[in-house]
């Protein structure tokens, strides 16, 4: 299949997933999710890769988070920094106390069915502590829930979430390694994160401004966009040097604008890539889901979603 076919058969897909769940009441990413497995290589491999598309949706995913970075300015992220740092670190904690514990557990129990050490069980536990960011959002964003008391809770641990990625990373791989080895990685990745997110808080805003002010006095319309385009994925690939994130950096980003007086401007310019770029990213990851291990382990998913 060529690369024309390929992208036609990509939007008829999501045509068709949209127009199916808007008519069921149900949200679109359902859509999205549901004929990615169908069209996947693990049903009727209409598209047998979904390599290309997953790393251009990833995109979606950075535009979907610099537009709720939009609506978070620097002084409303310090009013939540109870929710991130307090009911975030408090979610990631005790998730992965909780799974650790009852996987060791059930490897006790029941070693034929549930053998793994402490160090599988952790790593198992660190999956199970996170979320999709890009799934939570969206469908926060389709409900006009962002605005609520529970939207910002649920934000704040969905940031840490985020933060957190940075330690699990490097902890994951380094459990076979010396204890002294580990500390070592850890303290270096976590003063890299640390370094980057304070110069860009700190510096970030005054920079921000004052370019955009450059570039709005060309008066080119086309040159605006370029630039946000430049600045979005030139700090969601920063963030990703230093461990962190690429969704991390992207809201890093909207946090910036949104201190300076292009923010509505931005919101306009910018929806149109990052609904489209979304749609594309929730394809190829239904496309990735093999459906015959979902029916193979049903006891054990449905526990594991429980």
């Amino acid at each position: 299949m060529n690369p024309l076919e390929l992208t036609l058969l990509y939007l008829l897909a999501a045509v068709i997933g949209v127009v199916a769940c808007r008519s069921l009441k149900l949200p679109p990413m359902l859509g999205y999710l549901t004929v990615g497995v169908v069209i996947g290589p693990n049903a009727l491999a209409l598209a047998k890769n979904a390599d290309g598309v997953r790393h251009l949706g990833e995109f979606g995913v950075v535009f979907l988070m610099f537009v709720i970075g939009l609506e978070f300015n620097l002084p409303k992220l310090r009013s939540m920094r109870n929710q991130v740092f307090g009911l975030g670190l408090f979610q990631v904690a005790l998730t992965m106390l909780v799974t650790t514990l009852a996987s060791m557990a059930f490897a006790v129990l029941a070693p034929q069915y549930w053998g793994m050490n402490w160090h599988t069980a952790l790593a198992l536990s660190s999956a199970m502590a996170m979320s999709s960011t890009a799934i939570v959002v969206k469908l926060m964003s389709e409900r006009l829930e962002m605005e609520s008391e529970h939207g910002k809770r649920v934000m704040g641990v969905l940031l840490f979430q985020d933060l957190a990625v940075v330690p699990l990373l490097v902890l994951i791989p380094a459990l076979g390694a010396p204890p002294e080895q580990m500390v070592e990685t850890l303290a270096w990745a976590l003063l890299k994160a640390t370094v980057l997110i304070t110069v860009l808080m700190v510096g970030g805003p005054h920079v921000m401004r004052w370019w955009l002010t450059l570039v709005a006095r060309r008066k080119s319309e086309e040159l605006f966009v370029l630039n946000l385009l430049l600045v979005t994925l030139g700090l969601a690939w920063l963030t990703e040097l230093a461990g962190l994130s690429l969704a991390l950096g992207a809201f890093i980003a909207g946090m910036l604008i949104s201190e300076t007086q292009y923010k509505h401007q931005v919101e306009t310019d910018i929806r149109p890539f990052h609904d489209v770029l979304l749609g594309l990213f929730f394809i190829s990851i239904g496309m990735m889901l093999d459906w015959r291990l979902v029916l193979d382990r049903w006891p054990l998913v449905l526990l594991l979603v429980t």
